[in-house]
């Protein structure tokens, strides 16, 4: 018996003993649910809807760039593109071979396509082709089962509609490189774009706008189901330009293929009506992607269409320099408006020997406006003599030469107004006087741009006002706020005595309707329209001695790269100035023959294409009127 109640004692307490463990192992698995059902379940609600929800940042709509009229000059059109999301396919390389058999995906693209993985996150997707016709997005799509990790986007890419023409001021977009990442998750997008040159790149944050999102539904395989929800982002600002697309238009096509470029400004406010670099390139190839051939084609052209001339190329002036070189001298006193100087042909200096572009006989004497009419080179040397190179390249700096002029485009150069100072610097060396003369011809040292000669001609057309150069009118946000009129632009007066740039604007009167003139059969005949202006030509050779006891040659009989660069600036209507405009035509040969006649039809054109009334008249006395 004493056995039986031993042996019941025993099995009770294991009974307890059991039911206790399972009594603590059931409090521990509910106090583990609880915690993770109630305490976590926020944090877990979040890790399971991420697994079911994906968010995307979506770009934003490109500004759109407009002319003066709000006429498009670059816009954008719809583009189908195939992505590639690596970490949606377990093996890349079969799924590429699929998709080879849709769309020709040669080594190299594919190599490019490899290497691209290999840099970002496996989780963004990545562009492998663009601008996809719509026969090869249907067939994608219908082998889709077979193409894991490859999805059709529909996008926007950037359209220049007039191309080549606008190419010199809007430049181009392109697609962000490893070195122009800045951490903005935008730059990161498939085939987000950004601007690389030209407009597009000065305004490039206001034109990007702002992203949206879009939450969608995903199943196991990461396959989209539905969009949950969406929030529009904010498309770009719109930016409306100074340029007259006609016009830019009707300035490419007068330069045709020359090597050449123009620039036409208003000379009171600064507005850029037309700014033309020939010859020029496509940027919606930039946007799709240029081929090897393409670039080499581009980069190697003598010709240079990726330079925008107009402010990047540098050229030395020429005689378009002499009215510089005469306010100099009219403004210390050291020659008046009828100071004569004679020309014989020639001048000696020690053991040089300085020459005047019309060599034999020469002009005989000269007084100013004859000194400008003929554009005599001796006249100028003279003047340059007694000026000095130091008070030339001060009035030379007071019209904009040789600085920057902040147009408000990347890759505007300086170029070099010399001096004393600068060649003791720079080389070592003392200024000669002989390096004096070639300076009052607008030769040696000295570089500007078409840019810089263009504000030189709209400063002296103005009455001397310090206008500078601008391209954008405003910038217009997509929020829908409208922005106050920017108020009317005041320039500085330079302080030129009136009376001495009236005496410089009737020479370039003379040059242009006196016959004799250096520029006469270029002249416009109406006299509602006429222009005034002056000639330059450039040599970018040494004409050697004895070239010049026997016969120098002429243009048309030299290689292209040695004949004269040809050069005009101008301004209209000479009775109430307005416009002024530049031309620099590369080794075009005389800038009577050459460069002014394309003068003559621009200044034609913008006349024609506005000639609104009520502008500012110039302060000065018109250039026509005859001293009293």
């Amino acid at each position: 018996m004493q056995r039986d109640n031993d042996q019941y004692y025993s099995f009770s307490r294991r009974s307890a003993l059991l039911f206790g463990s399972q009594i603590t192992l059931f409090s521990a698995l509910a106090a583990r649910m609880y915690y993770l059902q109630v305490i976590e379940a926020d944090k877990y609600r979040m890790l399971a809807e991420d697994n079911r929800i994906n968010f995307k940042l979506l770009a934003p709509r490109r500004g759109r760039i407009v002319d003066r009229f709000g006429v498009p000059m670059a816009v954008n059109q719809q583009n189908y593109r195939v992505l590639l999301t690596p970490e949606n396919t377990k093996d890349i390389e079969k799924t590429l071979d699929t998709l080879a058999e849709i769309i020709p995906i040669n080594d190299k693209e594919r190599q490019k396509i490899l290497r691209d993985i290999k840099r970002r996150r496996r989780f963004l997707p990545m562009i492998v082709r663009e601008n996809l016709e719509w026969e090869k997005v249907a067939r994608i799509e219908v082998n889709a089962p077979s193409l894991p990790g490859i999805t059709i986007d529909v996008g926007e890419s950037r359209f220049y509609p007039d191309a080549a023409a606008v190419a010199p001021v809007l430049g181009y977009v392109s697609g962000v490189s490893e070195a122009e990442q800045t951490g903005d998750p935008l730059l990161e997008l498939p085939g987000f774009r950004i601007g690389k040159s030209g407009i597009e790149k000065t305004l490039d944050v206001a034109l990007r706008g702002r992203g949206g999102t879009s939450q969608v539904e995903v199943n196991a395989f990461g396959r989209e189901i539905r969009e949950l929800e969406r929030v529009e982002g904010l498309p770009g600002a719109e930016a409306r330009l100074t340029i007259d697309l006609e016009l830019q238009k009707f300035v490419a096509q007068r330069m045709g293929e020359d090597s050449a470029s123009c620039v036409v400004m208003d000379i009171h406010t600064g507005e850029v009506l037309a700014m033309a670099s020939t010859p020029s390139f496509d940027p919606n190839a930039f946007n799709r992607g240029l081929t090897a051939d393409e670039w080499k084609s581009l980069s190697s052209n003598p010709r240079t269409p990726l330079n925008n001339k107009a402010i990047a190329g540098l050229y030395a002036p020429g005689s378009t320099f002499k009215m510089v070189v005469a306010l100099a001298a009219l403004d210390r006193g050291l020659i008046t408006p009828a100071t004569r100087i004679s020309c014989g042909g020639k001048v000696q200096l020690g053991d040089a020997v300085f020459h005047c572009w019309k060599s034999k006989g020469g002009h005989g004497s000269l007084d100013l406006i004859g000194g400008l009419m003929n554009s005599c080179d001796l006249y100028f040397y003279e003047v340059a003599r007694r000026v000095g190179i130091d008070r030339i390249a001060a009035m030379a700096e007071k019209f904009g030469l040789g600085t920057i002029l902040d147009v408000e485009l990347p890759g505007e150069k300086k170029g070099l107004m010399p001096t004393r100072a600068w060649k003791r610097a720079v080389r070592g060396q003392a200024w000669t006087q002989g390096e004096t003369m070639i300076a009052g011809i607008g030769q040696g040292s000295m570089l500007v741009s078409p840019l810089q000669l263009c504000v030189m001609t709209a400063r002296l057309a103005n009455g001397g006002r310090a206008v500078k150069p601008r391209l954008t009118r405003a910038v217009l946000p997509f929020d829908g706020n409208v922005l106050p009129a920017p108020p009317a632009p005041e320039f500085e007066d330079m302080g030129i005595a009136p009376a001495n740039l009236e005496m410089v604007l009737k020479g370039m009167y003379a040059v242009v309707n006196t016959p004799g003139g250096t520029a006469y059969r270029a002249r416009i005949t109406d006299p509602n329209f006429a222009m005034a202006g002056k000639t330059g030509s450039v040599q970018v050779r040494r004409i050697t001695k004895a070239e010049r006891e026997t016969r120098v040659l002429k243009n048309e009989e030299l290689p292209w790269h040695e004949r004269d660069h040809a050069l005009f600036v101008s301004y209209a209507p000479v009775n109430e100035p307005r416009y002024a405009c530049s031309i620099v035509v590369e080794h075009g040969g005389g800038g009577s023959t050459t460069a002014a006649p394309i003068a003559r039809d621009i200044l034609r054109e913008v006349q024609r294409r506005d000639p609104s009334p009520g502008r500012p008249v110039n302060v000065v006395r018109r250039a026509t009127e005859d001293e009293s």
